[in-house]
């Protein structure tokens, strides 16, 4: 039990651990939805297609650090069923099954999809999490598969060439890929160690 479960317990007596765990992961769950939701209101739309550079892709990826390849995925699918649903969750205000069949529905599928995948590359048989190398190329990897389910997504609904998407929809991205893929490493070695022992 790490020391504030320990600490909860102790204020809490009446309080079991796997209710404390219970309730970090329903927290989880819905913070993470939430994270990808705000990251949607900072969106750049980028040339030459107008596919907006958000924040979303940092907490997509951490979620999948910080929930686990089930919980991840559940949280992701709670964002899109929001916004399915009509609640404007997506970027530029989007919402609605719309938002989901237009160009940038490759993209949201890949947010949920991704998560299994960076859980399996992080994290050893025994449940330990791998060091700073597998965190990298899970995070790289996790952002590959958004966009290599995203950028076909975008030439099919646009009648683009894959050519022509590839350069819409992945080469402007690649800065602030670096960028958001830095930040997860990082704030993933600090968290993923704890919350793979807690809420995976």
């Amino acid at each position: 039990m790490g020391e504030r479960t320990r600490e909860a317990a102790a204020e809490h007596p009446g309080i079991s651990d796997q209710t404390i765990t219970a309730l970090l992961r329903a927290a989880g769950l819905m913070l993470f939805a939430w994270f990808v939701f705000l990251g949607a209101q900072i969106a750049i739309p980028l040339p030459p297609d107008g596919v907006p550079m958000t924040f979303q892709t940092l907490a997509v990826v951490m979620a999948a650090l910080c929930l686990g390849p089930r919980l991840g995925a559940a949280s992701m699918g709670l964002y899109l069923l929001v916004g399915t649903l009509g609640a404007a969750v997506f970027a530029d205000g989007g919402a609605g099954s719309a938002a989901i069949f237009g160009q940038t529905g490759g993209y949201l599928v890949g947010f949920v999809l991704c998560q299994p995948v960076i859980t399996r590359i992080v994290r050893r048989q025994d449940g330990s999490i791998r060091g700073w190398g597998a965190l990298i190329a899970a995070v790289l990897i996790g952002h590959g598969v958004i966009f290599l389910i995203g950028v076909p997504w975008l030439a099919v609904v646009r009648g683009f060439s894959l050519g022509r998407a590839i350069e819409g929809g992945f080469v402007p991205f690649v800065p602030g890929l670096i960028v958001k893929s830095a930040i997860a490493v990082y704030l993933g070695r600090l968290a993923a160690p704890w919350a793979a022992r807690r809420i995976w």
